[in-house]
């Protein structure tokens, strides 16, 4: 389905080169009558209109040519729709060149070139334009015209008209930022030729620097084209093309109209590195990509409000009802919800939330079938009715209090019964809705007022999206919950440090669903650092974080020189583009004309810097001469409102302004998030000390017994898969396991081990992290979250907190007194042998009770240890000598461990007294004992 936007040029040309142009449209200032009484004034696009589109319109004409061409770097498109046309006709004829774009897409120019005489685009304040526009009026020379109604794509039509054997060149550009839903990108172009076009081409270039991890070309233009379709692509580039000739074209061989009619699709991912995001600057400009996965989503508790008016019969109930079926099938035990459907009454399937049990889903889909549409429209009560459910849950403690909460809204119309003035309505459900509550708004069809679901979901921290009705609604309508039906975080803040950035966009935001993306934008000021750095404060499920990334400044800039296809100013564009999306939010919501006209200023400030179409500005296209001119601006739409713009975060992402900016705040924003200076501080590392207990390589324990002064060393000779019991202690509830990998292959006929996984786990918490060479799990029953080594992290769990040191060392804290850390070792991954393992540290001041054991642990009470008789051995670099311990009386000999924790690589040598056949005597029992079978597990008394 598509908006219209549309600029109609009629430019008549004759042989003086006299230019008339005539101007259909309304003036500004009807564009902004109070809404509420206008609301029912709506253009509607006709299923006439959407069938009789064609890019190219006019009769006896030669398209000679027609050519779209995407560049996407960094998820910023800048898009180029080219076309050359001949007005072959014996007569003068009017000629049309119409293309659809994406509805979030700025227009940012368009040029025509007519016989010679070539027209350039300019943006301008729109006041600004006009003026100059009415001069060229003045002499009747000029005019334009749009109009625009809200559907997912606008229409930029222009119309000229000129004789016969005259040659048109139309060109028109604009920019969109690619919004991530449910896991992918998604660029689509519309293409109708409506005629065979013998150069016809689409090139799509992409390039994401931290490479492309997949790109899919749905089957949208139908199977006619699918293998015409090609795609090439390396790790960091894509580049997708479609250039059918004029046979493949046609339907039929003797056919002679086109049959590309449809929308051309690409949908990508990237490579992510890590959880904390991806950090790139350029050309002045930063942009952070927050897009975490691997998290355990949160516990969501939802009133589903449904208008049952008579409005609603046939298809819209049907196809509602069809979602819902599919929607309730999604809830989990976990989550918690209830139904309210309305119309001049309103009913609750369940006067309270309900856990979504197999009992109580059936039951729901059960009234929802029973559903019998009648009546008039009570949203307002509707509302406020759900507002109090989960109120009511909240202080009834039924809910998880680190749950999600929300209200989604499905209407078809306007309020008919109760309160109907909309202002009203948003007003009072603002007043009683909680921080921590989201509405979003679904309008089904083209009779509800957009504009007030959008303002009212705006609100109160979620998003509209309009619902067409027809033979897909149903699905429509699953999609959209399938964008919201998996929270992962909660408080989400994005912090840079104040003296290296400025101007930041957006950067708290509300909420993060799975598949989604938050992007926050700013500039860099000029300083001699040559890396910027976030620190991302959020909640997930039962857990804290806190997550770090860096990147290099120039590093980007160098890469996009190299570059043949990459849209090089992307980062400018894209702050421009993101911050003035914000701005005509902020605006729509703008408590006081004085701040709405100060938004204004600033919205139009950027959009003529940053040469964007917007709502407050126009496109001037004028001659070289400046003597013709053209306007081209994008009034109100009338149903939509006049400064539709959504936040950039994805589905209740929250719009929050920044922390941190020259501009208001809108009324619901959250500011408890401290300012840059304080918070970008680093992720804190608990540095253990110098001498600690260490089982490192092969695996090499080395004991340090700080009353003796003196380190003891052994090595554990046991099987790959094994896992050894480094600390057990019952009494505090914490025990750390090691699991043994083998090298690749056998080395003097022995097969070598080391530690592959570490396993902490604090049982009163009943906390679980796993640390292995390829990322860190923390666990707590069926809930766990997944962390790479890729990014610096903060984690906080109750009493258990976890510090990830990028590509160096995890360290797990228990209750403040017990730590352990685990050192990364990565190898050449083509080495023949080694393997990547880990390293495990243990201070000998934790605080253990009483239990303790383990390989490791049994040493906190420190043993008596004597040895003697120290004399040269068989090697004279080592001296050998006698050790008594624990009753027994040891050969030992005099050697080097290693504690790699300030040298990776190499190391640094320990000297240490070295205990043969794994310890024996050293330890309690035989080093089989310590091997237990899970990395949960206890040690059982030996």
């Amino acid at each position: 389905m598509k908006r219209v936007l549309l600029l109609l040029l009629l430019l008549l040309l004759q042989q003086s080169c006299c230019f008339e142009f005539v101007i259909d449209g309304r003036c500004e200032d009807e564009m902004f009558q109070d809404q509420d009484q206008q609301r029912h004034k709506r253009a509607i696009l006709t299923s006439e209109e959407q069938e009789d589109f064609e890019a190219i319109r006019g009769d006896d004409i030669t398209v000679k040519s027609y050519r779209v061409e995407s560049r996407i770097t960094s998820r910023f498109a800048h898009t180029t729709v080219r076309s050359s046309v001949v007005n072959s006709g014996p007569a003068a004829q009017s000629i049309g060149f119409n293309v659809q774009i994406p509805k979030r897409a700025f227009i940012t120019n368009f040029t025509m070139n007519v016989n010679g005489i070539t027209f350039v685009g300019s943006v301008k304040e729109k006041t600004v334009a006009r003026n100059l526009y009415a001069q060229a009026r003045a002499r009747g020379k000029a005019a334009g015209i749009v109009r625009a109604n809200s559907q997912d794509m606008e229409t930029f039509k222009t119309e000229v008209h000129v004789p016969s054997g005259s040659h048109i060149e139309f060109e028109l550009h604009y920019q969109e930022m690619m919004h991530r839903r449910l896991g992918f990108y998604e660029h689509s172009l519309y293409l109708q030729p409506g005629r065979l076009v013998p150069q016809f081409q689409v090139d799509v270039y992409i390039y994401e620097p931290k490479g492309i991890s997949t790109v899919e070309i749905p089957n949208t233009l139908g199977q006619h084209f699918r293998e015409l379709i090609k795609v090439t692509s390396t790790k960091d580039k894509a580049h997708v093309v479609f250039k059918p000739n004029l046979q493949q074209q046609k339907h039929c061989e003797n056919c002679s109209h086109s049959v590309i009619d449809g929308v051309f699709t690409v949908k990508y991912d990237v490579e992510r590195d890590a959880n904390a995001g991806e950090l790139q600057v350029s050309d002045g400009h930063f942009v952070h990509f927050f897009a975490p996965s691997n998290l355990s989503p949160l516990p969501k508790n939802i009133v589903f409000v449904i208008d049952v008016s008579g409005s609603m019969w046939g298809v819209k109930m049907k196809q509602t009802v069809e979602a819902m079926q599919a929607i309730l099938d999604d809830l989990t035990v976990d989550d918690f919800f209830s139904i309210i459907d309305f119309n001049h009454n309103v009913r609750c399937w369940s006067e309270s939330l309900v856990s979504g049990s197999s009992i109580q889903i059936q039951d729901a889909k059960n009234y929802v079938q029973n559903i019998k549409p009648n009546g008039g429209t009570n949203i307002n009560e509707a509302l406020l009715r759900a507002v109090q459910m989960l109120v009511r849950a909240t202080q009834q403690k039924v809910i998880d209090p680190r749950s999600v909460s929300m209200i989604i809204l499905v209407s078809d119309g306007d309020p008919t019964v109760g309160e109907i003035k909309l202002s009203t309505i948003q007003k009072n459900v603002k007043r009683v809705m909680r921080d921590d509550f989201s509405l979003f708004s679904l309008g089904i069809g083209f009779d509800v007022d957009y504009d007030f679901l959008e303002r009212i979901a705006m609100e109160n921290r979620g998003t509209a999206q309009r619902i067409f009705a027809n033979h897909d609604a149903a699905e429509q309508l699953r999609t959209f919950y399938s964008q919201v039906s998996s929270p992962l975080l909660r408080k989400i803040t994005t912090q840079f440090p104040e003296d290296l950035v400025s101007d930041v966009t957006q950067n708290h935001f509300d909420k993060y669903f799975s598949g989604s993306e938050l992007v926050v934008a700013g500039k860099v000021l000029p300083s001699e650092e040559t890396t910027l750095t976030t620190i991302t404060t959020a909640s997930a499920a039962g857990l804290d974080l806190t997550l770090h990334t860096e990147t290099e400044m120039s590093q980007l800039d160098v890469e996009l020189m190299k570059q043949q296809h990459a849209f090089t100013g992307f980062a400018r564009q894209m702050w421009s583009y993101i911050k003035i999306k914000q701005l005509i939010s902020e605006r729509s919501l703008a408590p006081t004309a004085m701040k709405k006209r100060k938004i204004t200023q600033q919205i139009m400030t950027l959009a003529v810097e940053h040469q964007f179409v917007t709502p407050l500005t126009a496109l001037l296209v004028e001659s070289e001469d400046a003597t013709e001119r053209l306007l081209a601006d994008a009034p109100k739409d009338p149903k939509h409102g006049c400064c539709s713009g959504a936040g950039v975060g994805g589905p209740g992402s929250g719009l929050v302004t920044p922390v941190t900016h020259v501009y208001g705040i809108p009324p619901w924003a959250q500011v408890s998030t401290p300012a840059p200076s304080q918070a970008v501080i680093g992720v804190q590392d608990w540095t253990l000390p110098p001498k600690v207990n260490l089982v490192d390589n092969d695996p090499h324990f080395i004991i340090h017994l700080p009353q003796s002064n003196m380190d003891v060393c052994f090595n554990i000779d046991s099987k790959p898969g094994h896992i050894l019991n480094l600390v057990s202690d019952p009494g505090a509830g914490v025990v750390v396991n090691g699991q043994l990998i083998s090298s690749k292959q056998l080395i003097k006929d022995d097969v070598r081990t080391f530690f592959g996984i570490i396993s902490v786990y604090s049982q009163r918490d009943g906390v679980a992290v796993t640390i292995s060479t390829d990322d860190i799990i923390v666990h707590r029953g069926n809930v766990s979250h997944s962390f790479t080594w890729r990014a610096t992290a903060q984690l906080s769990q109750d009493r258990v907190r976890v510090s990830i040191v990028k590509n160096s060392h995890v360290t797990v804290t228990v209750n403040t007194n017990i730590q352990v850390m685990a050192l990364l070792h990565r190898v050449w991954n083509k080495h023949p042998v080694n393997v990547d393992f880990l390293g495990i540290y243990v201070p000998n001041d934790n605080q253990y009770s009483d239990l303790v054991h383990g390989l490791i642990g049994q040493f906190s009470g420190e043993p008596d240890v004597s040895v003697y008789d120290i004399h040269e051995g068989s090697d004279p670099e080592k001296k050998e000598a006698t050790m008594e311990v624990k009753g027994n009386k040891l050969q030992v000999t005099r050697g080097w461990q290693k504690d790699y924790r300030q040298d990776t690589q190499g190391g640094t040598n320990i000297s240490c007294w070295f205990v043969h056949n794994s310890g024996r005597g050293f330890i309690d029992g035989h080093f089989s004992d310590y091997i237990v079978p899970s990395l949960l597990s206890f040690l059982q008394k030996l």
